[in-house]
């Protein structure tokens, strides 16, 4: 079995909650089946859900270099030039990335209002880049655009490999395959 599920903001990547935040319970009916990786607390949007291990092993490590697109909210108004470093690959703490896909974005028309709201400064824009990755570690679309020195306000994963969100609104889950 493999489910998309759209990941609210706030919601855990595991099933249980010893603190009762919300987790993948409070959306996932469907028994056995556990995230093919993850999205942290404050990411939203495409998750897959499986029962099949050798599938999820498939999506998640990096050997398959499985691509993760991403719509990023940034903080300021993203240059040309922090584009250009993002798809060159930039230097982390835990050392170089890969070059990424990465180029300007429109902010999405068919975008749901998040709760909380995105903070909103008068005079500093925001800005909308679309990121692909090939690796995925810990908050690293995160901590490449602060690398670049755009801070990330918002980031919502819309595809993983052939999968994308496709209309599910936050808490939805629809069954790719059964």
């Amino acid at each position: 079995m493999l489910i998309a599920l759209n990941k609210p903001y706030g919601v855990l990547c595991q099933f249980t909650s010893d603190e009762g935040r919300p987790t993948l319970a409070d959306h996932v009916r469907q028994k056995g089946v556990y995230a093919a990786g993850r999205l942290d607390h404050d990411s939203e949007g495409l998750l897959l859900l499986t029962d099949d291990g050798r599938l999820a092993h498939r999506l998640t490590d990096p050997r398959h270099k499985q691509p993760k697109t991403y719509l990023v909210q940034v903080d300021g108004a993203v240059t040309d030039e922090a584009v250009a470093a993002l798809r060159r690959g930039v230097l982390l703490k835990d050392g170089p990335t890969l070059p990424a896909g990465a180029e300007h974005a429109a902010e999405p028309d068919w975008l749901w209002p998040r709760d909380p709201p995105v903070r909103y400064r008068k005079s500093i824009p925001t800005s909308w880049l679309s990121i692909t990755l090939r690796e995925g570690r810990n908050r690293q679309v995160r901590r490449m655009t602060a690398a670049v020195g755009f801070p990330t306000l918002r980031l919502i994963r819309v595809r993983i490999g052939a999968y994308a969100l496709d209309g599910l609104a936050p808490g939805e889950t629809r069954v790719l395959a059964g």
